[in-house]
């Protein structure tokens, strides 16, 4: 049975660029680095991947590929953005330190079941810090958040 998230990863330009961003601004620890210079399957490759370690030792992680073509742009929220969970007094603090850096700092942003804060890496990747706000528990349960019924609504309405 699946346990948890191990790792998500994805591309970056510049890896102490992304380094600076996880590590010294969002303060997690880098983990793991492997240089890839062959594939499994022999290919020669130059790619460095990287592991930032979150608190529940799940990771983000990032491949550095020079040699291989990738197209970076600014994600919108609706198609690309990854959320981390922090405690409320961290919110606050990020969104400060954020702000204090004149970082693009968007939020605090009310959801209902979680306050969020959004930040872009450098890699264009919009990051979401998000705290629990009570009735968490409760939007989250499948059994009490009729989130098939709401999924069911959306398919039917978009038929037609």
């Amino acid at each position: 049975m699946i346990k948890r998230l191990h790792h998500a990863a994805y591309r970056c330009r510049d890896s102490e660029e992304t380094r600076k961003f996880y590590e010294d601004f969002l303060g997690l620890p880098l983990a793991h680095t492997t240089p890839i210079t062959t594939t499994k399957t022999g290919r020669n490759a130059n790619v460095l991947h990287t592991f930032y370690q979150l608190e529940d030792g799940s990771c983000l992680a990032f491949f550095e590929a020079p040699d291989m073509p990738f197209e970076f742009k600014d994600q919108h929220d609706f198609d690309l953005h990854i959320a981390i969970e922090v405690s409320p007094e961290d919110l606050q603090a990020m969104y400060e330190k954020g702000k204090a850096l004149g970082m693009e700092t968007r939020g605090i942003s009310d959801h209902d079941f979680c306050r969020s804060i959004y930040f872009r890496d450098p890699n264009g990747y919009v990051i979401e810090l998000s705290t629990r706000e009570p009735g968490f528990d409760e939007a989250m349960d499948p059994a009490r958040s009729e989130a098939r019924a709401m999924l069911d609504e959306w398919q039917a309405a978009k038929a037609g």
